[in-house]
């Protein structure tokens, strides 16, 4: 490991929000609001009392996100008084797909062990097999995502964007290099705290890449803002690439603080993207579906205006707009992948103030102030993610009990096991808003 003097990066703020607190309270009334919600193993019942006894900033439960496969809550653990998020997956053995789909989520969330991207802190305890339909998994609490600091009024200075876009890159190398394709990058799945520490979120569209190129993949991907062009234009199979697509989008988004490609539909959608890189080539519609060829080929021809990013900010760099253009590239062969955009000069500042002063893999000495710096600042997973379990499953009974069996083996024997309290006045809120 490196070791070097304090930095004069060390030193700059790079607070966005300050998070409001309400004083703290006394430990019985932590101990009853934080019980409101869950309720611990009986036979635990003196540790949860035990591990309650800090007293902490008391906030109500409260609804911070909805997705498309579930309701996200800000609660409290009884067990430490921490502040954690909630996630309930309801209704989860409707179909054999939607079934597989939650398990595959679950199994990346205990699986990532990374910085930038968010994990499971741990399961709710699953009732009896009969009556398991639906499943709770509580995650570390983030302040903000990127959506609402970038329509906020809060000014985002060239070194926010900068440590913001390193981050991104950073937890989507780890993600690629599981071989895990997110699919759905946009600023509202980057989760934000008050320290600008990022980590990218939701799950539920990821999948493992397909390397065999004659099997098809959904195109019901991607947010339309931030979706690929070669998925607008119904490629059958598509690769990591259409990450570094969305990647692009959020980045001219951060600069300009504009959604850059804002269409109605699809068709706009597609406009508004060759009207920025000008008309694609066959070359470049090779993944495309031919009625989407034959759309482009007679429209009219248009050329490339990379030069107008240049008039959307005073931000916009000669290296800015490098950047972009590598990644909002047409052709998805000839898109820069993670690993090229995290080697470009741009990224460099990003990178320095990340590990100089806002990273757990690099640390300060207390008594030198001298920094420690880690040899790998970018590090991939250990190993792929395994997806070959969900060839073994064929019917939505087996796949329940592998994932109720699945949630049994994840319960660490070290913490006391929690419950939701159905007689919770928070968890009938929470129940009605899914």
């Amino acid at each position: 490991m490196a070791v070097v003097g304090p930095s004069r990066h060390s030193r700059v703020s790079m607070s966005l929000m300050q998070g409001s607190t309400n004083g703290p309270v006394g430990n019985h009334q932590q101990a009853s609001a934080s019980q409101q919600f869950f309720h611990a193993q009986q036979q635990s019942h003196h540790a949860a009392q035990s591990a309650t006894a800090h007293p902490v900033d008391y906030k109500p439960d409260r609804p911070i996100g909805y997705g498309a496969f579930g309701v996200v809550w800000a609660v409290t653990d009884p067990r430490d008084g921490r502040r954690v998020a909630l996630k309930k997956l309801p209704n989860v053995f409707q179909s054999l797909v939607s079934s597989k789909r939650v398990f595959r989520e679950l199994k990346m969330l205990c699986n990532f062990k990374h910085e930038n991207v968010l994990s499971a802190l741990d399961i709710l305890q699953p009732p009896h097999l009969d009556f398991f339909q639906e499943i709770y998994v509580i995650t570390e609490l983030m302040q903000s995502d990127l959506h609402k600091i970038i329509v906020s009024p809060q000014q985002l200075s060239p070194d926010h964007i900068k440590v913001f876009l390193y981050q991104i890159l950073r937890g989507l190398k780890y993600l690629h290099s599981a071989r895990i394709l997110h699919r759905d990058i946009k600023p509202g799945n980057l989760l934000v705290n008050s320290n600008c520490i990022l980590k990218i979120c939701d799950f539920g569209l990821a999948r493992v890449e397909e390397p065999d190129e004659t099997k098809h993949m959904t195109q019901e991907v991607v947010t339309q803002y931030y979706r690929a062009p070669e998925i607008l234009m119904g490629a059958k199979h598509y690769t990591s690439a259409i990450d570094v697509w969305s990647v692009g989008c959020i980045f001219a988004e951060l600069v300009t603080r504009r959604i850059l490609f804002q269409g109605q539909d699809t068709v706009q959608q597609l406009e508004l993207i060759t009207d920025l890189l000008g008309t694609p080539t066959m070359e470049d519609m090779a993944h495309a579906c031919p009625a989407a060829r034959s759309h482009m080929l007679i429209r009219r021809m248009k050329k490339p205006s990379m030069s107008l990013l240049y008039s959307l900010s005073s931000l916009m760099t000669h290296e800015a707009v490098h950047l972009i253009s590598q990644m909002l590239v047409f052709n998805p062969d000839k898109r820069m992948s993670v690993m090229d955009a995290l080697v470009h000069p741009y990224i460099d500042e990003g990178r320095l103030r990340y590990h100089s002063c806002m990273c757990k893999c690099c640390f300060t000495v207390p008594l030198t102030g001298l920094r420690h710096f880690c040899m790998d600042y970018e590090p991939v997973a250990p190993q792929t993610f395994d997806d070959k379990w969900e060839k073994k499953m064929s019917n939505v009974q087996q796949v329940k009990e592998e994932l109720h069996k699945f949630i049994g083996d994840q319960l660490s024997s070290h913490r006391v096991p929690l419950c939701i309290n159905p007689q919770s006045a928070a968890f009938k809120s929470f129940s009605s808003d899914v």
